[in-house]
């Protein structure tokens, strides 16, 4: 593990998913062979916004909600990243997440920085109508500091379609005309891209696909364990169970369920809409988040949040191959004790690529008013994965190092030849 020891600008940022962020890339910079003055400029973001939203609620009282914005790096274009709704939203984690979307992007040689944002609320104690006013206002207090060619938001936790086009209704009523391009994962209805929903989830079981192809293995014929049902994890259960592998377990917020001859996904995606979670699904055991993750399985994606997979429980995996479905999900420290045991990490950055890449694709679209379609899309985000995998596997050979350290630092050269180009202003 590679300690920080740069000052952190402000006790603001001092969170332990940022100092995650931070140790990622200083032990990345070893290996990267940058220049220090374009280190420097990295390890901080271009800009962090923190905002208040007073917003009355259906009561007719006002509640203020913190939110943020942290934009992380605009080398290569505008930035791009996800908006979540959730209690815990903080700086730390906004800068930590805006910091990996800026490698990820690089990565898959998408014109865009990394950015990210939030509102701390609980989405499940509000309403619709709260939800659209607390979307409007976050919209309308940071319009000065978004837009096309400047940043541009996307889904994220607790927030979906009908989110994007409050944001996008929001910013296009202060405009005076629509500006479908300012967000991505819209509805189609207004410039949505076809396969958006599913890319994240899909384009994680591109990247296990061309793993097995590298490692001689046979994807149908692999046990795989899913943690997380929702729109990453529930995908890529769809998928891995589509193309033959057999999903002995699963989980959400409710807890897993596991079952040792296979799960019937279909089954348990039509449970969850009936009832809103897997609480109650007949013909499997139930089992905690913590026992799913030490099941004995070959593939192991982590699909629900950040900080599963740590020191206290690295050691009990007992899995093959670990896929991040979700941002941040294993530890520098669980990642050096994966390291030691043999197990391969596909990580964060490349393996959950596909939604990014897939909302780029939407930009595209909207920009050029020209759509594409289901397949078209499937195909092109198969070539722009397939083609960071196989740079990101052939640099972890040629200068032995770990997969997660191999993509950090081919995404951190990408920023770095830029920003060597363009110099610094003024």
């Amino acid at each position: 593990m590679v300690e920080v020891t740069h000052p952190l600008p402000t006790l603001e940022w001092d969170t332990p998913l940022y100092r995650q962020a931070r140790s990622q890339l200083e032990q990345a910079l070893i290996q990267a062979g940058i220049p220090e003055w374009v280190a420097e400029r990295l390890r901080y973001p271009e800009r962090a916004l923190i905002l208040t939203l007073p917003v009355k609620l259906d009561d007719g009282s006002v509640r203020s909600f913190p939110a943020y914005r942290v934009q992380h790096s605009s080398v290569l274009g505008p930035t791009k990243g996800g908006v979540r709704y959730d209690g815990e939203v903080n700086l730390g984690e906004c800068a930590a997440l805006a910091m990996w979307m800026t490698w990820k992007c690089s990565l898959l040689r998408l014109p865009y920085g990394g950015a990210k944002g939030g509102v701390r609320c609980n989405p499940r104690e509000l309403s619709r109508a709260e939800l659209s006013r607390i979307t409007r206002r976050f919209t309308a207090d940071l319009a000065p500091f978004i837009g096309p060619d400047q940043d541009i938001p996307a889904p994220d936790m607790a927030t979906n379609e009908q989110t994007m086009a409050w944001m996008m209704d929001t910013y296009s009523m202060h405009k005076g005309y629509a500006v479908p391009e300012i967000v991505t994962g819209k509805p189609i209805s207004i410039g949505g891209s076809l396969f958006r929903h599913e890319a994240t989830g899909a384009g994680v079981v591109m990247v296990i696909e061309r793993a097995c192809a590298r490692l001689g293995w046979d994807l149908a014929g692999l046990r795989c364990v899913v943690q997380g049902f929702g729109n990453v994890g529930g995908i890529a259960a769809t998928e891995l169970h589509e193309k033959g592998a057999t999903v002995v377990a699963v989980s959400d917020v409710s807890g897993g369920v596991f079952a040792e001859a296979g799960l019937d996904i279909p089954t348990l995606h039509e449970h969850v809409r009936e009832h809103g979670s897997l609480e109650g699904v007949e013909g499997a055991d139930r089992i905690t988040n913590a026992e799913l993750l030490e099941l004995p399985c070959d593939v192991l994606v982590l699909a629900a949040r950040e900080d599963q997979v740590t020191a206290a429980n690295a050691a009990n995996l007992r899995c093959r191959l670990v896929a991040e479905g979700a941002n941040g999900p294993t530890s520098v420290a669980a990642d050096a004790i994966l390291a030691e045991r043999g197990i391969r990490v596909l990580p964060d950055v490349l393996t959950n690529a596909g939604g990014v890449t897939v909302s780029y694709f939407e930009w595209v679209q909207d920009l050029g008013r020209l759509f594409w379609d289901r397949d078209e899309i499937r195909s092109r985000l198969a070539d722009k994965l397939g083609d960071a995998f196989d740079r990101v596997w052939e640099l972890a050979d040629r200068d032995a190092m770990t997969l997660r350290n191999a993509a950090l630092v081919a995404g951190i050269r990408e920023v770095s030849a830029a920003l060597e180009a363009r110099g610094i202003y003024p």
